[in-house]
Formats: structure tokens, C-alpha cells, sequence
């Protein structure tokens, strides 16, 4: 069998154009023909029929890649026409369409439950194949072509040839072309119910189609344009919640992938769609509280034990400790808060119990050795990591042996059954069979209720993680990511992940991130990108730094001497560089303890300047000092060190010390203060410059290497988090990529306006009042009286004294606000949702709070404190949900 490509395409002079074909994940190239540099061809032969065909085009110039199509979705040829010799196929260049989100997995799947279903096998001696992309169909409707031949129904819709859903919102037919009458037809494609009734025509004109002189064997087949529909667009509502927040009667002190099901329940019942979560990889570190963070995780694969169903376990055969068990259970979930350590203890020790009764005949089932055959290459050294976690201690992972110098003794050690070593390996094994299993079972039922599950992938990764362990030419150890300074934060965030070496992941094709979200979607049909920005370029914080003023976007281009003095600065490079200590600086810091400071921390340069001892001449070795000090006095003067360390109006460039960095938000601080004016005035330019136009097209082609292979590694639905001190080069990525964009109407992206007018949301973006890092809806209402008056008065449009707290009819008033906003997705969190409701919110607002990012070291316990059960069976509650939802048209 032969078959003919055929393409359209203009390219430019010394472009080429390759038709790649897909097999097994691996890509065979085959380089195509012109003669006009606009119309290409090429021919290929001994194609078995009976099968298909995947593939895609890209442009190469001087045999570098250049660009290539959307590959999310790619061309599908299927072998079905038993009679035909040769294919000729006629193509369409596929560029990333608008309205990408409908082929991914949250429609196809979730709300439309449209599957890919193969064609059927025809016999025409000659066959016209009809292949076009209709994305707007919901569920039950199915595609059609009707037109003017006897063939096509002669325009007569109860006669529409019905069409296959050959690939994802895809549609194909094959037809007898010897039936067909003539060089050309006119057709028109029509959209019908489940009985085949036309419902609707696609807009525009007729369609025409000059025919090829078709002998006999041959199948044509045509890619047409887009089929477009009069249908309005989609809007869903949905709940933002962590697992672990979540509260049933049978949970067991902590949300579960039991008690994600019956939240799936609740979204069903009151319309929602979209359940987001945060992440849920495993973030074992020091088995203490301060795990509880759930962005710092120790495995991009693993799952966190603490999320296991206990209820769907095999039961515990010894009677006394299933009494016990369920005693301790009942315990635990009665506290209002989540007991970190308590509960994972007790998970812990019920899945050992049950892995011993269970362990050896769990771990020879045929679904337990297809999940180790899928998930060895992370899960073996996750497993050989958490044993030696728990055997040698925490302190730090590079005190163990590096795993790729391990030798045939080491792993012989951990792979022998016969091994205490291998038993305590495989323990992990089963956890991770076991979490994966539920939460696989979590997704699919998500799916048949319609509801699309949104996750979470965090930007960093903890340094002592096994994925550093593993992989430590991915990462660059000796910094620290953060994000400058912002609403959440005056000193900056100090996540302490280590930044990531891109030049080394670049030179792999990214093949660790594709292969985190590819990993993601097995559970996932959306997901939200944890700072985006971190993709264009990171706060890197230097490792000797608590707080984050003293870092400097990595990568990003740094200024010399000569570049700065030439906006006027008199550059004075260790003025500039090194903290701005003086007297009248230490006594406006330190008042009446100033003269402690001089003599303890303090050794003098000149008559007019100090420098820190070299004891305490970082934060890190001042966090040291202070070590154990619990007085807030003490905490004060140590928070006072910090400052003066960060005294800067430079940093130095962290590959070249003669380049550098303006600090960010140097213009609070006191050694801008001690200026002439005409030198802040060139430094104000300068530091605008630098932070808002210098890097813009930079950071663009920084971004454009990373993540159009990460948005097309799989067909989850992309959402990003975008905000904080946003380049105006973001937008134009998320644009071009179709990535749904974070809207807050309390932080506008515009700098000039205090509220975003919810009308001028993009429809591609979520619309959120709330999220796990901010201040819940009655929280913020009540921090600053004259910002929420202003707000009451000038975006509710309400007269009078904003009322004190929120009351419940005003919540409801502003989430209605917001479901009739044009974002597609309107995601509220699930404390915002019960703040309409004053019979059922917290007495206490702040008992709501997530997390408060300027505290590295929060406690992440909230938890529901009112049963998923309670709140399916409140029908006031429930109906008034739905109402809005409806009233909103989502």
C-alpha cells in the first residue's frame, strides 16, 4: 500500500517541512517535497493495513528545528478501507486553536463524555474520506454531512450521513465515491442528537470540493476547516478545597480519597463542576508538623500516605487492634483541627498492620505487578529513599550514598526477599499501589458525575527530595527560589526549594517535567501551574539568606558599572553593595537598645559606617544565633539584624561579581534614603527599567523553550497562577499558549486601578475571591475597614456604612458577582461558599486560614469543621448553591 501527503503551507526560503510519524513514542522523520515552497508532498509505502496511523508536521530550517504543529492533539490515519491500494491524504496545518480547551481531557472526558471511538471497516472500490473538527459538541450530540448528491442526502437532514469520532473532537466518514456524481460536491455538516435528529446546521456557506480523478483502490481523504456552530460558551462553577481539609463521619482525623468521593457527591448535587485541589505528593521529611506544608514535596510521583482510605483496606483480622483502631480513629476525627503527627502515625501503623496481613498476596495479584512494571523507574528509588529516610535519620540527604554510585551489592540488599531490608522497601511498594489505586478509582468516578478534578503542581521541589537524590544535575543546590516582595509578603518568600539548572533539563527535552505532568494526568484532567512565573524566570535567594530581598531573578540580564553610571548614578560599588549601617540608621532600627547592637553585632569601618561581625554577617548565621529565643523582644532585635544585612542598593550578580542587580524595593529602605535626589531620581529609572522593560522579550524566549512542551505533554486542561510582580511578557505567553489565567478582583493586574472590574475577566481565566494562600472572603472584609468601604461603595454600589462582619445575604451577593463574571471557570473556596450561610460558617473567620505565606513555617492544619454528609443533607444550603450556579448560567 502507498500513501501520498499532501500539505498546504507557505514556509519561508531555506524552510523545510517533515512529516513525522508517531510509533511507539518514538518519531520517524520523513522530509517532504516542493516546488513553490507552499504546497509539499511527500510518498511513503509498505503500510500494513488493519491499523493507523499517527502523526504530525513541523518546519526545520538548515535542519534545526523550527516550529512544528499543535501536537496535543495530532492527525490520525486510520487503515479501514479494505479494498484500497493507496492513500491520498490532504492536510491542513494545525496551529494551537482558540478554543483548545475543549479537546482537553476536562471536556472530552468530564463534562461531554465524548470518546474516540475507530472506524468502521468499508469495502468501496473508491473512497472520499471526510475529516473535520467540530470541538463544540456537548454530550449526546454527534456530527453529520448532508449535501446536494443522492449520496449526501440531497440536503434532505433526516437522510445526513452520520460521522465517526475518530480522534478527539474529530469527526470522519467514509464514502463511496463511485456513488459520487460529477468533479465536485457540495456538502454542509449538521450536528444531531443520540436518534439522529438534526438539531443544527453549521454557519457560513456551502461547502465545495473539487474531486481528484479516483481509480479504482484509491481513498482520498480531505482535512476541511473547522465546523462552526451558533452554540454559546461554557461556564462552570466549582469548590477549591484541599484533600486534607475534607470531613466525613468515617474519615480518620484527616481528608481522604473515601471522602474525595463523597465531595465529588457534593459538587454533582449542587451543579458544580470543577473540584480543585492542592497538591497531594507525599512530603515526608522529618515525620513532624512541619510536613504539613504541601507544595514541598519529597517525589514528583509519590503519593502522600496520610490520603489512604483506610475504609477501603481489607479489615484488620485481630479483633483487639481493629477495637483499638477504631477507638483511636474516632479520636482523631473529632479534633477541630488536623493533628499532623498524631495522624500520621496512626495511618502509618495501619498500613503496616494491614501490609503484613495482606502484603505477600496483594503483591502477586496481576494489578499490583502491572503498577510496578508502570511505576518502577521512580518508585523503586522512592521506596529505596523513604527506608533510608527512616532508617538513618533526616538531617540531610546528601550525607547518604549517591544512589547512582550504588554498586550490585547495595540493590541486591534491597531487592532480595529474603532481606528485612526488602520487606521494609516493599512496604512502600504497597502504599504507593494502594494510593494510587484510590485515587485512580477518585478520578474515574469524578469523571462519570461530570465533575473535571483540578490539581496542583508546585513549582519546587524540597532539597533533601529523593528527585534531588536521583537526579542532582536538574538543580542548583547552593540558592534558594522565593518570590520578591508582594501583598503576601513585605521581606519576600523564601520557599527554600533549590532553583532548577534549565540549561541541563533543556538539553533533555524537559523530559523530568513532562514526565511529572504526564504522571499527573493519570489522576487529573485540569491543573493549575504553581507561579508560573517561576517558568520565566525564579527569585533565586542566596542559600545564606532567611528572607528574600536579596535575591535576583535567574535568568535575567544584570547591568555593568559603566551600563549603570549611564543613567546618571555615581556608581559607588561598595557603598552599593555592602549593607548601609550608620548611627542615625541604628537608632531609628533600634531605639534604646542601639548601643547593644554597636558593641554585640557591630565592628566599625570608618567614622561613619558599621559592618556586621563575621559571626553574624548573614541572616542564616543570625537565625543561628538566635536559635531556641522565644522572648518577642529578643525576636525583634533579631528581626532588626535581618534588615540591616538586606541593606543594599545592589546585589551582585551570581555568576559575575562584576555585574549586578538593583535590590528589590531598595526605595524603603535606608540606604536609598541616604541619596541625594537626583541620584534616587536615576535610580528610580533605572530600577523601572530594569524590573519592566529590560528582560520583557528575555524572559519570553526564556518561557517559549519550556512551556509549549509542558502544555502539550498531555490533554489536561491548563490554568496558571500569574500572580505577583508580573511582566507584561506573561500575558503574551499565556496567549499564545491558551493558558487560563488567575483573575482576583481584591488584585488586579492593571497597577493603576485597587479593583478588577469583573466584566473585563478573559473568558480563557478562573475567577477566584480566594485562595489557599490569602485571607478568606470574611477575613479580608474585615482587615482593612477603608478598603472594604471603598469596595462596598464603588463596586457593590451600595450606599451607606459597609456592615461589620460580613453578613451572609452581602457573601452571597458578591459570589453571585462573581459567578456572572465571563471567566470560564469560577472557582470559589469551600469557606467562601459556607460564608453565605450564618448557620453554618465558623463563628471565628480566622479559624478558616490555609496558610499565611509570609511564615515559611506554617501549620498547615485547617479542616472542615462540618461533615460532607451534613452538608449533602442541608437542602437550604444545597438549593441555594445551585440556584445561583443556574441564575449564572454555569
Amino acid at each position: 500500500m502507498t500513501l501520498h501527503f499532501h500539505i498546504e503551507y507557505r514556509t519561508a526560503f531555506g524552510e523545510e517541512i517533515s512529516l513525522c510519524i508517531v510509533e511507539n513514542d518514538e518519531v520517524k522523520t520523513h522530509r517532504m517535497t516542493t516546488v513553490n515552497g507552499a504546497e509539499w508532498w511527500c510518498d511513503l509505502s509498505q503500510r500494513k493495513s488493519g491499523h493507523s496511523l499517527t502523526y504530525y508536521y513541523k518546519v526545520t530550517a538548515d535542519g534545526a528545528y523550527e516550529r512544528s504543529e499543535w501536537q496535543t492533539v495530532k492527525h490520525v490515519l486510520d487503515f479501514t478501507c479494505t479494498a484500497a491500494t493507496e492513500y491520498h491524504v490532504y492536510d491542513r496545518w494545525n496551529d494551537m486553536p482558540d478554543d483548545s480547551y475543549f479537546y482537553s481531557s476536562a471536556f472530552t472526558d468530564c463534562i461531554n463524555h465524548q470518546q474516540p471511538q475507530p472506524l468502521k471497516p468499508t469495502s468501496y472500490d473508491r473512497t472520499l474520506r471526510l475529516i473535520v473538527r467540530a470541538p463544540q459538541l456537548r454530550e449526546g450530540e454527534r456530527l453529520a454531512v448532508v449535501g446536494a448528491q443522492k449520496t449526501l442526502g440531497e440536503w434532505c437532514p433526516d437522510k445526513a450521513l452520520p460521522m465517526t469520532l475518530h480522534n478527539y473532537c474529530e469527526w470522519a466518514v467514509d464514502i463511496d465515491a463511485s456513488q459520487l456524481q460529477g468533479e465536485s460536491i457540495e456538502l454542509k455538516f449538521v450536528v444531531t442528537n443520540a436518534s439522529g435528529h438534526v438539531m443544527m446546521w453549521e454557519c457560513g456557506c456551502n461547502r465545495c470540493l473539487t474531486l481528484p480523478d479516483m481509480k479504482k483502490g484509491m481513498t482520498v481523504m480531505y482535512s476541511l476547516d473547522q465546523a462552526f456552530f451558533e452554540i454559546w460558551n461554557r461556564k462552570l462553577a466549582g469548590t477549591l478545597v484541599p484533600v486534607f481539609s475534607l470531613r466525613t463521619k468515617e474519615s480518620a482525623g484527616i481528608g481522604d480519597f473515601g471522602d474525595l468521593k463523597m465531595m465529588i457527591d457534593l459538587m454533582a448535587k449542587t451543579g458544580q463542576r470543577v473540584l480543585q485541589l492542592l497538591p497531594i505528593n507525599d512530603t515526608t521529611i522529618t515525620h513532624t508538623w512541619t510536613d504539613s506544608y504541601p507544595y514541598s514535596c519529597i517525589s514528583i510521583f509519590a503519593i502522600h500516605p496520610q490520603y489512604a482510605d483506610l475504609r477501603a483496606l481489607p479489615e484488620l483480622e485481630d479483633e483487639e487492634a481493629r477495637r483499638e483502631a477504631e477507638a483511636e480513629r474516632c479520636q482523631l476525627n473529632a479534633l477541630p483541627q488536623i493533628d499532623y503527627e498524631k495522624v500520621n502515625a496512626f495511618k502509618s501503623g495501619y498500613l503496616r498492620k494491614v501490609f503484613q496481613q495482606e502484603g505477600k498476596k496483594i503483591m502477586k495479584s496481576a494489578e499490583f505487578k502491572a503498577f510496578f512494571q508502570e511505576t518502577q523507574s521512580w518508585l523503586v528509588p522512592y521506596a529505596q529513599y523513604s527506608w533510608l529516610r527512616d532508617e538513618y535519620g533526616t538531617a540531610d540527604f546528601t550525607q547518604w550514598k549517591d544512589h547512582n554510585t550504588w554498586n550490585e551489592d547495595d540493590r541486591a540488599m534491597l531487592s532480595d526477599s529474603r532481606t528485612k531490608e526488602y520487606q521494609e522497601v516493599a512496604f512502600y511498594y504497597f502504599v504507593q499501589y494502594v494510593l494510587s489505586s484510590q485515587m485512580k478509582a477518585a478520578h474515574e468516578y469524578a469523571k462519570q458525575k461530570g465533575v473535571i478534578l483540578k490539581g496542583d503542581i508546585p513549582i519546587g521541589v524540597n532539597r533533601y527530595s529523593c528527585d534531588v537524590w536521583m537526579e542532582p544535575k536538574y538543580f542548583n543546590l547552593n540558592g534558594q527560589a522565593g518570590a520578591p516582595p508582594d501583598d503576601f509578603s513585605v521581606n519576600g518568600q523564601n520557599w527554600g526549594f533549590p532553583t532548577y539548572n534549565w540549561d541541563e533539563m533543556l538539553k533533555d527535552g524537559c523530559k523530568w517535567w513532562v514526565r511529572r505532568f504526564q504522571n499527573m494526568s493519570k489522576f487529573f484532567d485540569a491543573y493549575r501551574i504553581d507561579h508560573v512565573l517561576g517558568f520565566f524566570r525564579i527569585w533565586e535567594i542566596p542559600i545564606d539568606c532567611v528572607y528574600g530581598l536579596t535575591g535576583q531573578f535567574v535568568p535575567s540580564q544584570a547591568m555593568s558599572r559603566e551600563e549603570i553610571m549611564q543613567y546618571g548614578l555615581n556608581f559607588q560599588e561598595e557603598r552599593f553593595t555592602e549593607p548601609y549601617i550608620t548611627d542615625w540608621v541604628l537608632d531609628r532600627v533600634f531605639h534604646e537598645r542601639a548601643d547593644e547592637v554597636r558593641s554585640e553585632y557591630l565592628e566599625r569601618i570608618d567614622g561613619e559606617r558599621y559592618r556586621m561581625k563575621p559571626e553574624v554577617n548573614t541572616q542564616r548565621k543570625i537565625e543561628e544565633h538566635f536559635a531556641g529565643v522565644t522572648r518577642q523582644e529578643d525576636l525583634w532585635l533579631r528581626d532588626g539584624l535581618y534588615s540591616l544585612v538586606s541593606d543594599v542598593l545592589f546585589v551582585r550578580d551570581r555568576n559575575r561579581a562584576d555585574m549586578f542587580h538593583p535590590r528589590i524595593s531598595a526605595q524603603l529602605d535606608f540606604i536609598y534614603e541616604s541619596l541625594y535626589d537626583v541620584d534616587k531620581e536615576a535610580f528610580n529609572r533605572l530600577y523601572n527599567d530594569y524590573y519592566y522593560r529590560r528582560n520583557n522579550q528575555f524572559w519570553y524566549r526564556e518561557a517559549m523553550k519550556k512551556l509549549p512542551k509542558l502544555v502539550q505533554a498531555t490533554r489536561m486542561l491548563v490554568c496558571a497562577e500569574d500572580l505577583g510582580m508580573v511582566p507584561d511578557c506573561v500575558p503574551w505567553v499565556m496567549e499564545e499558549l491558551k493558558i487560563f489565567s488567575l483573575e482576583l478582583q481584591s488584585m488586579p493586574k492593571s497597577p493603576t486601578t485597587r479593583f478588577g472590574h469583573l466584566s473585563q475577566n478573559p473568558y480563557r481565566s478562573v475567577c477566584t475571591i480566594s485562595s489557599h494562600d490569602m485571607p478568606t472572603l470574611r477575613q479580608w472584609w474585615d482587615e482593612n475597614y477603608e478598603r472594604t468601604q471603598d469596595y462596598y461603595n464603588s463596586m457593590l454600589h451600595r450606599e451607606g456604612p459597609a456592615p461589620h462582619p460580613l453578613p451572609g445575604w452581602l457573601a452571597e451577593d458578591i459570589i453571585a458577582r462573581h459567578l456572572d463574571s465571563p471567566s470560564m471557570l469560577c472557582v470559589l473556596s469551600v469557606q467562601d461558599w459556607l460564608a453565605m450561610d450564618e448557620r453554618l460558617r465558623l463563628p471565628d473567620a480566622d479559624a478558616e486560614r490555609i496558610n499565611i505565606p509570609a511564615n515559611p513555617k506554617h501549620y498547615w492544619r485547617y479542616r472542615m469543621h462540618l461533615n460532607i454528609e451534613d452538608l449533602m443533607a442541608d437542602d437550604k444550603f444545597t438549593d441555594e448553591i445551585s440556584t445561583l450556579i443556574s441564575q449564572a448560567g454555569r
